[in-house]
């Protein structure tokens, strides 16, 4: 057999230091490492810090070195070097002069590379880009099909030339297999077609591709079925494994978890751990006993953990609750299982009646100093978290006015103006409110109402979780407010969590709302027609995550 022409059956001998073709030893040489062949019939080698390819023979196919070298795919070979990463024909010439932080293998004309800035894109097969766009991920074109992942995690599919298939962005999302793909939403696991519109309403825990019609998938509850393209179930591979009524049982006594957890909250137990359990209860006034059976439960939860068996530590998790952390949500703790839980026991009136609304929580909170803080500082942390990766994408042109409606103690005013020393912000909410706001040299507090006219104007108005405080009449309301306030060419920004139309979510949130502020969430076709009301066009609208969304609105 002459393995020159027949160089696909040549095998990687197991002690991976030469190759083999019928059992037989290629040649004599040996290396420290080598992978198999591919076309034009050339393997990667390495020996000592150097890296080459040779030939069916053991030849050297060229006389230059690398630090590392991988297989030919489509006679392009990925290299790396003390200067970078690129590509080589199989005479060792390079395809490119560029230098990149890595590359990938070539498919379909196109490979993935990451340039030093941790920036992903595609190259041609002459080593160009082969589109202008970066992204924080990207994936192996398939059929001219490649995933694209953009800075909030999302992902959607592009094709050769960089153009968006479809305007959906997932959570997770792969190539396409037989005309679908598999994708995530904050639902779980299902399969998209080619305008990534969903095959069917449920969701799993994982999907496998469809192979003539059918697929293997994972259910929530643990079970294994068989489903057609219409994610009905064909045949059950294994039951669940969890019992749906230990896990209803567990859903009913949630309160059980919220008073624990304000319960640890109020006697500082995570600023008082690492300690003992009779330390913990000397330092929180209670029994060891009782200590000890808080502290079991707080494991229960994965709030805390006992790794040398004697003192106990807060987790990961647990270190929210510190009073201290930067995102603490120890407030948030405790007035879930006070304020709130007295409004929450208000659940049946508010499904029942209509036009039922309940006291107005914003006064009440304005008009107790102590709860005010507490509440305000809250948010902070909610606002602290869950803003940072938008302040980028708010459009405030270079020495423009932003103004954050309903912002509270200034969390997203002092995260913009830490990125933007070009511009001038304002904080709008009621004197109370703002009396809190940190003093800071480019930030105005403005007391005002959001149902009065606005006593500023800016060209960036931002309305972050407000809306969705309240029902459509009052939204609109300030809405009307926000446009009057907006400058020739300006734009309102509101931050929301977005319903979707094909699949169930975000309804506890919804509940909350109704219960709490009297507010409710909204599908994004709910949002355009609440922006029309007020005399304005939503433009846009997009993911900043898992749970936030940009929507961005012009007066029409």
């Amino acid at each position: 057999m002459n393995a020159a022409n027949d160089w696909t059956r040549i095998r990687v001998a197991d002690d991976a230091t030469h190759h083999i073709l019928d059992g037989d030893q290629l040649y004599a040489e040996r290396f420290d490492g080598v992978l198999k062949f591919h076309a034009p019939g050339l393997a990667p080698v390495r020996r000592n810090d150097e890296a080459w390819h040779i030939d069916v023979h053991g030849r050297a196919a060229y006389t230059r070195r690398f630090l590392s070298t991988f297989g030919f795919y489509e006679h392009l070979a990925a290299v790396g070097g003390r200067d970078g990463w690129h590509h080589i024909h199989p005479d060792g010439r390079d395809l490119s002069p560029t230098r990149y932080e890595w590359c990938g293998n070539f498919q379909g004309g196109r490979c993935t590379v990451r340039e030093p800035d941790g920036r992903y894109h595609h190259l041609d097969a002459a080593g160009r880009p082969a589109y202008a766009d970066r992204w924080r991920y990207a994936g192996d074109f398939r059929d001219g099909i490649a995933v694209v992942q953009r800075d909030d995690g999302r992902s959607t599919h592009i094709d050769e030339y960089g153009r968006p298939l479809h305007d959906r962005w997932l959570l997770d999302l792969d190539v396409f297999h037989k005309g679908f793909a598999r994708a995530r939403d904050p639902g779980g696991w299902m399969h998209v077609d080619r305008c990534g519109r969903p095959l069917y309403r449920r969701r799993f825990a994982a999907v496998e591709p469809f192979y003539n019609g059918q697929a293997r998938v994972e259910c929530l509850d643990g079970s294994s079925e068989i489903i057609d393209e219409t994610g009905q179930s064909l045949h059950l591979l294994r039951g669940p494994l969890r019992s749906e009524f230990h896990a209803l049982s567990a859903d009913i006594v949630g309160a059980w978890r919220t008073d624990t957890i304000a319960a640890a909250v109020s006697l500082d137990v995570f600023d008082i751990l690492p300690a003992t359990a009779p330390e913990l209860a000397e330092g929180t006034h209670i029994s060891t006993d009782g200590a000890t059976r808080l502290l079991r439960a707080l494991a229960d939860l994965g709030l805390v953990e006992c790794p040398d068996g004697t003192r106990w530590h807060p987790t990961s998790r647990g270190q929210y609750l510190r009073r201290t952390h930067p995102h603490t949500l120890a407030d948030a703790a405790q007035e879930s299982a006070d304020a709130l839980r007295s409004r929450w026991s208000q659940l049946l009136p508010a499904l029942r009646e209509t036009g039922w609304r309940p006291p107005d929580i914003f006064h009440e909170v304005a008009a107790d100093p102590v709860r005010r803080t507490a509440h305000h500082r809250m948010l902070h942390s909610y606002a602290a978290h869950d803003y940072a990766p938008l302040i980028a994408l708010l459009p405030v042109p270079s020495g423009g006015a932003a103004l954050d409606a309903g912002g509270g103690t200034g969390a997203l005013a002092r995260m913009l103006a830490d990125v933007r020393p070009d511009i001038t912000i304002s904080v709008l909410d009621l004197p109370e409110v703002v009396a809190l706001l940190p003093t800071h040299p480019r930030i105005t507090a403005v007391p005002g109402d959001l149902f009065a006219p606005w006593p500023a104007v800016a060209d960036i108005i931002v309305l972050a979780r407000v809306l969705h405080d309240w029902e459509d009449d009052e939204a609109a309301t300030i809405l009307r407010h926000a446009r009057a306030a907006l400058r020739p060419g300006g734009k309102l920004v509101a931050l929301e969590l977005l319903l979707a139309d094909d699949h169930p979510g975000g309804g506890l949130c919804d509940l909350h709302l109704r219960v709490v502020t009297g507010g409710r969430e909204r599908t994004e076709a709910q949002f355009c027609d609440l922006f029309a009301r007020a005399g304005l066009a939503l433009q846009s609208c997009k993911s900043t995550g898992e749970l936030l969304h940009i929507l961005m609105g012009v007066p029409a």
